[in-house]
């Protein structure tokens, strides 16, 4: 199978290819589950488009807990179906269908009260583990174990003694999320999906009453195409209202927004060998491995502001501040904090009031002929999600369709991952990088690291690291732009790396360089290049600026202020 490059050739090829001739299904929203529908539809042997009116994974799917989970916590809610399914979606992740992206991360639960807490949290781990194992998809995690107070302090050193009596330890998996999606689009791409991102849907075309294609606005170049197909995916998550307002139909469902807020801060700051799962008044608090940083959250409060930048104020940062410090011996303080993101979570609304108890299932609909609306569910269940999609998308079609093969298609770059990892030792000593920087190519690219190492063959200097961001080679910011569809400085910075959140200048220090990388791939003049950097500045300053802002109607107005950057 080719790899397909999703150069800027490449967007403008796809966007005059979907105009061509009439689709089987036109996808909107490149999030996991709008990237998931694609790769589902394509590989059933369905002529797909993919349009994305910002960059593949710009909404939620890059603002996660970065969590592949069962949902432990829905256990306590006796919701076994949801559990059961993320489950077995984590052990197909894990074990086939992307074991270069998604990683076991070991997880410690202090317990608080003697004697009942440790038999109830420890027979819903356990169960949690016998769920996993019943479904053949657990093999690739260590069971859960229980802990004394003294060995719990041994992993975690971190903890204040008088913050537990005992705890357990158990494992779920992590990954990259605006990364995967990326992969899974480049996916659907490599079996024939043509996708375009920054290409907004103005309106639906209609015939009568049945929708038959969208107009799509090219963002960069200005140009508008009409894109015919039998069936339109909504898979636009927390816009999903708004692009079902554009057919003039009330939907069956409503999608509210929860705003959920990260912080990032260096590894070095919470001594401990494993994460942390911490129960609040509201939900439950993660302490999560990330590399060098811990990523600490999630808030879940309602949001009815701005969807595409959400904010995060002052006080959702004390709020995450207070609850970790609640069980550290060191506190962390503001000047700790790298990196702050905000995201929302499309919540099915009618379930209750509040954010933390709506539905996490997923729904989908045909609310009128040729129109296919998901929406709900989690980021772990995403391939369940887009396969209920393209089933009911093909209720429409007049033609014999292939059942989904999505459990058995491994995404680029697993196969031969884990032959390359056990060779890594000799690329180093064939490329001249160290094995650590190897097995960052190999953890963030699986076999497609190959296709970087020989960017840096072809030109030595792009084997260095960014000067600022030195977990980064200069490579991988070309190759975003050049395989990977970014067409912004803020698309690299923020989704293809991660250094907007995990280096103190938010990524201001790396912007120029990156910025004078891209500029050959895209086209872009000394003017443009100082249009991107500018804009990012802004954009960081924004940021900044809302976060020191006591709620969110102050923290969303300060964020709006650094706009969108628009294509030359």
């Amino acid at each position: 199978m080719r790899t397909a490059t999703l150069g800027p050739a490449q967007r403008a090829e796809s966007l005059a290819a979907m105009a061509e001739r009439e689709l089987d299904v036109l996808v909107v929203g490149a999030g996991v589950v709008g990237a998931g529908t694609a790769l589902d539809a394509v590989t059933r042997g369905l002529s797909v488009g993919l349009v994305e009116a910002r960059d593949w994974a710009s909404g939620t799917s890059s603002r996660s807990s970065k969590l592949i989970h069962g949902g432990l916590r829905y256990l306590e809610m006796l919701d076994f179906a949801l559990v059961r399914e993320a489950l077995k979606e984590r052990g197909l992740l894990l074990e086939r269908l992307a074991p270069h992206l998604v990683k076991p991360v070991p997880f410690l639960y202090p317990l608080q009260h003697k004697g009942w807490e440790r038999l109830y949290a420890g027979s819903g781990v356990a169960l949690y583990d016998a769920m996993s194992m019943a479904r053949g998809h657990g093999r690739g995690l260590p069971m859960h174990r229980h802990l004394s107070r003294g060995r719990a302090l041994r992993v975690a050193p971190a903890l204040k003694k008088d913050a537990l009596v005992g705890a357990l330890q158990y494992y779920d998996a992590q990954v990259d999320d605006a990364r995967f999606v990326a992969t899974l689009v480049r996916t659907a791409a490599a079996y024939g999906a043509q996708v375009a991102n920054h290409a907004r849907v103005t309106s639906f075309l209609r015939e009568g009453e049945r929708v038959v294609g969208a107009r799509v606005q090219d963002v960069e170049a200005g140009g508008e195409y009409e894109v015919r197909a039998k069936q339109v995916v909504n898979a636009s998550g927390v816009w999903t209202d708004d692009t079902q307002s554009l057919v003039g139909e009330r939907g069956q469902f409503h999608v509210r927004a929860s705003k959920g807020i990260h912080l990032v801060v260096p590894k070095d700051r919470i001594h401990s060998s494993t994460g942390l799962i911490l129960r609040t008044e509201k939900s439950v608090l993660f302490v999560i491995p990330w590399g060098r940083h811990w990523i600490i959250g999630t808030t879940d409060t309602d949001w009815d502001l701005d969807k595409a930048h959400p904010a995060a104020s002052s006080a959702d940062i004390d709020y995450l501040l207070e609850h970790v410090n609640a069980v550290l011996s060191v506190p962390l303080t503001r000047d700790d904090v790298e990196g702050v993101y905000a995201g929302l979570r499309p919540l099915l609304a009618g379930e209750s009031d509040a954010t933390s108890k709506l539905s996490r299932e997923h729904t989908v609909a045909h609310p009128v002929p040729g129109l296919v609306v998901v929406a709900g569910g989690k980021y772990t269940t995403y391939r369940v999600m887009a396969k209920d999609a393209v089933d009911e998308a093909v209720h429409g079609l007049d033609l014999r369709v292939a059942d989904s093969v999505t459990e058995e298609t491994p995404l680029l770059g697993a196969e031969g991952y884990q032959a390359l990892w056990n060779a890594r030792a000799r690329i180093a000593a064939r490329t001249g990088l160290h094995v650590v920087r190897v097995e960052h190519l190999l953890n963030r690219y699986g076999a497609l690291a190959e296709e970087v190492l020989q960017l840096v063959a072809d030109d030595p200097s792009l084997g260095a690291p960014l000067q600022a961001a030195d977990d980064y080679l200069r490579a991988e910011v070309v190759y975003a732009a050049s395989h990977e569809g970014a067409r912004h400085l803020d698309d690299v910075l923020t989704r293809r790396t991660r250094i907007s959140i995990e280096t103190f200048d938010r990524g201001t220090r790396s912007a120029r360089e990156a910025a004078e990388l891209m500029a050959p791939v895209l086209g872009w003049d000394k003017n443009q290049i100082e249009r991107e950097v500018q804009h990012y500045e802004k954009r960081v300053e924004a940021e900044r600026e809302s976060q020191r802002q006591p709620d969110d109607l102050t923290a969303d107005a300060a964020r709006l202020g650094a706009p969108d950057i628009a294509a030359r």
